[in-house]
């Protein structure tokens, strides 16, 4: 009897090597297939981020230039029409219009300075520049297009007007009661600074990750 159950099972041995075969074949193509599956899906993150980083960039750079236009367009109708005039009342003397030459920072702060002062904004501008490859978060696309707007406008009257270049007094027109004068540049600038700090106080990234402490 053993000797028949030895010839009879036989023949079923390459069968059973040739389903073993098979099944190690199907798990490596299933292998295969799941790792080009991963790789699939890694190309396709990358190709969606890719567009999402692109059009963060776009907003930031369209904040930037109208905050940019804005101030320039601004301060070229106070010389012409406001510079070496009265001053105009907009709300009584809680606010008014009067051009002023300020040589020192946002809100007439450290005249003594100007040079300084045109440098840091100059770097301002290179960092947000270098920033902006690593960008995909809206918000923060917004705050750095404000920072990048108001550092190029004040930047512009340091460079072109007098006394001189990088030495250049920048136009100020708004005047509060009781407060610094100022212009719209600054107020891009004080705008995308707070606009940051609540975007740090909330964790996110300008890379669109969000942390917590």
């Amino acid at each position: 009897m053993a000797e028949a159950e030895r010839i009879i099972g036989t023949p079923e041995t390459p069968d059973a090597d040739r389903d073993g075969q098979d099944r190690d074949g199907q798990d490596r193509d299933g292998q295969d297939r799941t790792g080009l599956d991963r790789a699939d899906a890694q190309d396709a993150e990358a190709a969606a981020g890719a567009p999402r980083g692109k059009r963060r960039v776009a907003v930031l750079f369209a904040v930037a230039v109208a905050a940019y236009a804005l101030d320039l367009i601004s301060k070229m109708i106070v010389v012409a029409k406001l510079e070496h005039h009265e001053p105009i009342e907009i709300i009584g003397d809680w606010l008014r219009f009067e051009a002023i030459r300020n040589a020192g920072a946002a809100f007439g702060f450290g005249e003594a300075f100007t040079v300084i002062f045109t440098l840091i904004a100059a770097a301002v501008i290179v960092v947000i520049v270098r920033l902006a490859r690593k960008l995909y978060s809206l918000p923060w696309a917004i705050a750095l297009g404000l920072l990048l707007g108001g550092a190029l406008g004040n930047l512009t009257d340091r460079i072109f007007r007098s006394p001189g270049v990088f030495q250049g007094a920048v136009v100020d027109f708004i005047a509060p009661k009781h407060f610094a004068v100022f212009n719209l540049a600054d107020s891009a600038i004080v705008c995308g600074g707070i606009l940051i700090v609540l975007l740090s106080f909330r964790g996110l990234d300008p890379d669109g990750t969000v942390h917590k402490d």
